[in-house]
């Protein structure tokens, strides 16, 4: 029987695509093996969101090209959409696939491993014609928590981003099938369901007859055909009332919200090409604090945009500073080739840009210890996983605001149930330690 490995870069959407490829080749027949181990076919998922991603990304190829000289190896992703000739000066490849052919690898790839026959590359149109592709059958993966695709490609061109020029215009998965996947999860013991996406707020304006992500999530709330849903990501602008609301007690999508910021300057949002400015934020995050005062806020940064001052830093930092945010992701600014932000002038220096994202990244565990003491003693629904701490052997569940709770029990039998919880202490490296309420 032959032997495949997936190697994945990037974002949660790439990790769910990967899986759903690692599927199929198991349903037809395939083995799949380690890192370490020997395979016939590497597949490797590529990511653009940064020169340096993009970069490792093609010393990954290299190196399972060199580990592995009799594979068959094939290259897809980002990286492989957005520049494919620089992908193809590699040598040994076997295939480079595009998105549009990506979800058919497992039906091909077999074929390729016959006869060397290459699948067609083709260039992503961006037009309101795209079509969403999915996987006729949910992906399940490995993990506890499942994810689902609800949507792909994005419209905003933000002046720093490569990702709509990868994957195209906004797509949607069509309602009909978010459900019959979801019940597929369920029905496979999941008992939550993470709704991703590039930008996944967009989900159904793309329709003929237009929906909206709120439209979705209120129905999943009615017709409840997994136990609970979280989104994994939502702009700051496209998080309204009536989504917060959905979040509050009694509902099914989780209490944690993870909102991409950026800057807390209103010039530099303004250069970046985001619609929103920092009021707006501000006003976002404590009207779901107001309205759910223990739900997680996660915020995304990016430091040391091209022309930034200390003082439009320091706007960020004060912003993130003040509000009630749980934890920070921190990226410092890689000009991108092919966005207008890599001709953009007066790049920062990189040691300032180092320095910033220290300062943010400290702040960042300031904030995440204060949500953990103001969560601790507090009855919380936890989803136990079901792989044990490596070094304990220890249970550990993921709370619905998005605490990773370590627990004083190895019985199996809580695995993959959503259970109450407390949280009772936090040592100097934040880890939580609790107990299941039985």
């Amino acid at each position: 029987m032959k032997k495949f490995y997936i190697e994945t870069l990037g974002c949660k959407v790439n990790q769910y695509e990967s899986d759903g490829i690692a599927s199929n080749l198991e349903n037809q027949g395939w083995i799949k093996g380690s890192k370490k181990q020997q395979a016939d076919v590497f597949i490797i998922n590529t990511c653009a969101v940064t020169s340096k991603a993009a970069m490792q990304s093609r010393q990954s190829i290299r190196k399972f090209i060199r580990e592995n000289p009799d594979a068959k190896i094939i290259v897809t992703g980002c990286h492989a959409q957005t520049d494919p000739e620089q992908i193809k000066k590699i040598e040994n490849i076997d295939q480079v696939v595009c998105h549009k052919d990506k979800l058919q690898i497992a039906n091909h790839i077999t074929d390729i491993c016959k006869d060397g026959s290459a699948l067609t590359f083709k260039k992503t149109v961006h037009s309101k014609n795209n079509i969403f592709e999915s996987f006729d059958h949910a992906v399940k993966g490995k993990m506890t928590r499942a994810y689902l695709k609800i949507q792909d490609g994005c419209s905003a061109f933000c002046s720093y981003c490569i990702v709509p020029y990868a994957r195209g215009s906004s797509v949607s998965m069509p309602e009909n099938k978010v459900f019959q996947h979801l019940k597929e999860l369920n029905d496979s013991g999941f008992k939550e369901v993470i709704l991703t996406g590039i930008h996944t707020g967009m989900y159904g304006l793309d329709f003929k007859k237009p929906t909206s992500l709120f439209q979705l999530l209120e129905k999943i709330n009615n017709e409840k055909p997994v136990q609970r849903i979280r989104l994994s990501s939502i702009e700051p602008g496209e998080i309204k009332d009536d989504i917060i609301n959905l979040a509050t007690s009694g509902n099914i999508l989780c209490n944690h919200f993870h909102i991409p910021l950026q800057s807390g300057d209103d010039d530099i949002l303004r250069k970046m090409k985001r619609p929103y400015d920092a009021s707006l934020f501000e006003e976002v995050v404590y009207k779901i604090h107001h309205k759910i005062p223990d739900a997680g806020i996660g915020v995304d940064t990016l430091i040391g945009f091209p022309s930034e001052t200390q003082e439009q830093f320091e706007n960020t930092y004060q912003l993130i500073e003040k509000l009630p945010i749980s934890y920070l992701h921190v990226f410092p600014f890689s000009a991108r080739k092919g966005t207008p932000a890599y001709h953009f002038d007066n790049k920062v220096d990189p040691k300032v840009i180092k320095q910033r994202c220290s300062m943010m990244r400290n702040l960042g565990k300031i904030k995440q210890k204060a949500f953990i003491k103001a969560n601790l003693n507090k009855k919380l629904e936890g989803l136990v996983q079901h792989k044990p701490d490596e070094k304990t052997g220890m249970l550990k569940a993921i709370t619905s605001n998005y605490l990773t709770v370590f627990l004083n029990t190895n019985n199996a039998q809580k695995t993959g149930k959503i259970l109450d919880l407390i949280p009772e202490q936090c040592d100097s490296s934040m880890k939580i330690s609790g107990k299941i309420l039985d």
